[in-house]
This record gives C-alpha cells, sequence and structure tokens, in this order.
C-alpha cells in the first residue's frame, strides 16, 4: 500500500491529507482563526463544584468554562494542588497496560487497584488542567488535571508514576525492551508512554526525546509560579505540526509539500526528531495545483454533501442533528440480482466501507446511527456487524458498535476530540438558519395578512413600513395584481416596501412610518 501525506499551505489556511493508494484516507484543516486546542495546558481556578453530576467547572479565561469530571482528576502537582484522583486515561490513542510503580506495586508485581477517592474542590481554587476536547457547538472545552506532554516517541505523565505501552506493538520481546528502556531513563515520581512509532527505535532516540519533553516540563513549572489564573501556560502544536508528529511513521511512503517555509520547518523538525525520515519529504512545485494534482479536491468535495456515492449505484444520506448523526443508506438504481437479500447484502457490505471512511474523514463524533436496508438472514446481519468492526480498526479514535438491530439499525459511539469537518469549515445560512428549508411564500403571505387584521383592530395608522429581504420583496411585488397590492387594496392601509439583505428570508420587520418605531413585536 502507498501511503502519502500531502500538506497544502495558503495565506487562510493549511490542508493536510493522508491518502492510501490514492484515496483520502484522513483529512485535517489548520486554521489561523480557528487554532487547535487540545493539548494547551491552563492554570484555572475553580468556578463551580457540581457533586450531582460529579464534575467541575474550571475558568481559563475562555467564553464558557472549562468541563472537568471527577474521572478526569489526576495526582496533584506539587506546586499547585493537594488533590487525589483516579488512574484515568491519559493518551487515549497509545495507552495500554498500565504498570504502576513504587508504593503502588505489591510484591508479585501486580497492580493494587484502589478505590477512587471523590476528590475535594474549593471555589476559588487554582488548578492546573489540560484541554481535552474542543469546544462543540454551545459546549465549553473538556479539561483534565492528568496532564500528558506528547512527544514523537513518548507521552511524558509528570508526577503520574506509570508506564504504558501502546497496544499497536504487538511483539511480546519489543515490549519488553521498550518497558526496560522506559524504566531506565524515568525519573521517580513520573509516568511514560511509549508510542506506536517508537517501534525499534534505540534507546539513545527515546532519551533524547524524553529530555526534551522534561524541558518542556520544567519551563511550564517555572511559568506556573509567576502567573495568575486564568492563564494559558503552554501551548500545543498546531494541526500540521502534531499530524507530522503523530501520523508522519516509517509506513508513509512520501509527504509532499507546497510551501517552501512549511517545508523547511517540517524537515528541521523531523531532521531532530527522526533523522532517517527526512528524505522522504518533498517539495511540490507551486505552479500547479497540489490537491488537483494528487485528485484530492474531487474527494474533499464529496465529504461536503449529504449525500455519498456508492460504487454499485447506491448512495448514503448523513445527517447531522444535535444529539448524533443519522447515516441512511439507499440502493439507489442497484438490482444486479434477482434475489432482493442478495442486493441488499451487497449495498450495505459497501456502505459499511464508505462509512467507516466517512465517519474518519469528517472526524464525526459522539452517537451514530446506521439505517441499513433491511435484511432477513441473521447470518447476513453478522456479515455487515464484521465487516463494520474490521473497517474501524484502521481508526485511530476509539469506536464502539452494537451488533444490528431487528430494524435493521446499527448504533455506533466514536470518540470525539475536536469538531467535525462540517462544523469547522462550514457556517450556518444566514437565509434557512441551518434548517435546509425555507417557509413557503403563501405561508409568509398568510403570516403578514394575519398581522395587518391585528394592526387594524388596535391602531388607527394607515401607513407602514414593511421590511423584508430582497428576494421576497421581489415576490410580493411580483405581477399587476401582486401580493402587496392585494392586501392594501383589502385592508385600506398603505404598505412600503424596503429591502434589508440583513433580513433572513421568510422575516417580516414592521415600522410605523409616523414614529419610525418597530411595530413586529406588539402585533405578534
Amino acid at each position: 500500500m502507498v501511503k502519502e501525506i500531502v500538506i497544502n499551505s495558503s495565506a487562510t489556511q493549511t490542508r493536510v491529507a493522508i491518502t492510501e493508494d490514492g484515496y483520502l484516507a484522513d483529512f485535517f484543516v489548520d486554521y489561523p482563526e480557528n487554532r487547535r486546542t487540545v493539548g494547551d495546558i491552563y492554570l484555572g481556578k475553580v468556578a463551580r463544584v457540581l457533586p450531582g453530576i460529579k464534575a467541575a467547572f474550571i475558568d481559563i479565561g475562555m467564553k464558557h468554562d472549562g468541563f472537568l469530571h471527577f474521572s478526569d482528576i489526576g495526582e496533584s502537582t506539587k506546586q499547585l494542588q493537594d488533590i487525589i484522583g483516579d488512574d484515568s486515561d491519559i493518551d487515549e490513542e497509545d495507552d495500554d497496560e498500565v504498570f504502576k510503580r513504587g508504593d503502588n506495586q505489591n510484591k508479585s508485581g501486580s497492580n493494587t487497584h484502589t478505590k477512587p477517592i471523590i476528590p475535594k474542590l474549593l471555589k476559588g481554587q487554582e488548578i492546573l488542567v489540560q484541554i481535552t476536547k474542543e469546544p462543540v457547538n454551545n459546549k465549553g472545552v473538556r479539561v483534565s488535571s492528568s496532564i500528558s506532554l506528547p512527544g514523537r516517541f513518548c507521552v511524558l505523565l509528570p508526577f503520574d508514576g506509570k508506564i504504558g505501552i501502546s497496544k499497536k506493538i504487538s511483539d511480546y520481546k519489543e515490549r519488553k525492551r521498550l518497558r526496560n528502556i522506559a524504566k531506565s531513563i524515568l525519573l521517580p515520581n513520573y509516568g511514560l508512554i511509549i508510542r506506536t512509532v517508537a517501534k525499534d527505535q534505540s534507546e539513545d532516540a527515546l532519551k533524547d526525546d524524553l529530555k526534551n519533553l522534561m524541558k518542556t516540563w520544567q519551563e511550564i513549572e517555572t511559568i506556573v509560579k509567576t502567573e495568575k489564573p486564568p492563564a494559558l501556560i503552554y501551548q500545543d502544536m498546531n494541526t500540521t505540526s502534531s499530524v507530522i508528529r503523530d501520523l508522519f511513521t516509517p509506513d508513509v511512503t512520501k509527504v509532499f509539500i507546497d510551501s517552501k517555509k512549511l517545508y523547511k520547518q517540517i524537515k528541521n523538525y523531523v531532521q531532530v526528531v527522526q533523522p532517517g525520515l527526512v528524505d522522504k519529504i518533498e517539495l511540490f512545485p507551486s505552479a500547479t495545483s497540489i490537491f488537483d494534482s494528487f485528485k484530492i479536491e474531487e474527494q474533499i468535495k464529496t465529504l461536503m454533501g449529504r449525500k455519498v456515492p456508492l460504487p454499485s449505484g447506491g448512495y448514503l444520506i448523513v445527517e447531522h442533528t444535535e444529539a448524533m448523526v443519522v447515516v441512511d443508506v439507499n440502493s439507489g438504481r442497484y438490482a444486479k440480482s434477482k434475489e432482493q437479500e442478495l442486493n441488499s447484502l451487497k449495498t450495505d457490505l459497501e456502505a459499511s466501507r464508505e462509512i467507516a471512511r466517512q465517519l474518519r474523514l469528517r472526524d464525526i463524533g459522539g452517537i451514530i446511527v446506521i439505517d441499513f436496508i433491511d435484511l432477513e438472514e441473521e447470518k447476513n446481519k453478522k456479515k455487515i456487524f464484521d465487516e463494520l468492526k474490521k473497517e474501524f480498526r484502521r481508526d485511530r479514535a476509539k469506536v464502539t458498535i452494537l451488533p444490528m438491530s431487528d430494524f435493521g439499525l446499527v448504533q455506533i459511539t466514536r470518540q470525539r476530540v475536536r469538531q467535525n469537518i462540517m462544523q469547522a469549515m462550514k457556517e450556518v445560512c444566514p437565509y434557512c438558519l441551518g434548517s435546509g428549508l425555507l417557509t413557503k411564500h403563501s405561508h409568509i403571505v398568510y403570516d403578514l395578512e394575519e398581522w395587518i387584521k391585528k394592526f387594524k383592530k388596535t391602531s388607527n395608522e394607515r401607513k407602514l413600513i414593511l421590511k423584508c429581504h430582497p428576494l421576497f420583496a421581489a415576490r410580493l411585488r411580483e405581477g399587476k395584481d401582486g401580493s402587496i397590492i392585494k392586501l392594501q387594496l383589502k385592508y385600506f392601509i398603505r404598505i412600503k416596501i424596503e429591502e434589508d439583505n440583513n433580513i433572513p428570508i421568510g422575516h417580516l420587520k414592521f415600522i410605523s412610518a409616523k414614529t419610525e418605531s418597530e411595530l413586529t413585536e406588539i402585533f405578534n
């Protein structure tokens, strides 16, 4: 398999695409105005403690306070906290078997699991937290006091005291070697998670990576002593740099970059952390569009649409709601076999592969419900379930899948860290306000007439100003006997139409011609 990373940089954004045999497998967008915040460390202050939901809200200087669940409260830093917490996952991608060191380990070497103690948080208390999930819609960021500093080969866990090895490193001897290296280079009271890219790396490479992380942590400790909350203490890498750090592995064939400045930055970084991969980085000629050359642009367009075609002629409909994402599978024109069960099975199998790809590409998290084409036989339902499980093994996010129900529905939960690609790249339509629907002309005219009736009963005014969107104003004026003329003649009232682009289609604003005051809400 040919795996490539293609980076397109412009004045307004940087786009990173990861392709497998020419097909888009992952897609990231880095916006200057919407900077990636996951991994940033803040010195915050406890704003509220709500034992009923086992959480606290932390003021970190953002529009919404950060949400800190009790399960995300880690062991204290000596400078700031006196909080006792449980051993929650730090790096969800790479965390694996955890080996407690020191007093928490019994003589046989096995872990002792103690019941988590509910933390005692006080309003106004200072606390060091790290963002683990970006804000979504009206929800603020989710934070954790279990601080982690990711590097190229390992993740440093200050004051944690545990060692973990990536699940993706399956070779027992390699796992044992890496664990022994971690124990030999790690200072007391610190924890370490060995990442997947550390496989077959030398002890010196891991030692250098840990040295850089320790230097960063020492700088954080120094800054914390001088700052007052709320304050940003440490800023993690941007999206592009983090993709290179986390996903530029030896199995990547090439990295293509169309910006000289970014090319130099990435090359210098890789030269320090893994010199053996430098030759795979290439500067792409800027005369042509890099995404067009690799046929990525046309694949990105499918990410934006609600309809996704399938190879055999079927298609998916992807709908975003407040609570979940719903995917509907349709057979379209496909009917190769005379047997409906076989046709449905083929379409559902194609849909399973495409859904796993689309969820990864669009970075859709939370609850996903898929309405597959109905299947009668249980063995065919199991084939769909198995196909989904197989495809989601390639997903870096945590995914839980339930078997197909009697109604042909499959429920999935997928780890959500940041906004999905639709939320990041699209804005709410000012006309339909996100509904995708506009009120029919006849219904708006009905509302207009009802308003005039109420107005006539309580007011003696005979002149009004009607402000509305230009498109609706044009429809009101259409023809010799347009809707607005009919209403004026019927109710013996003069209505002057004023066009306003800022008013959504279907919304009406009434102004008194005499006093110039707005009357809209008074008579609604």
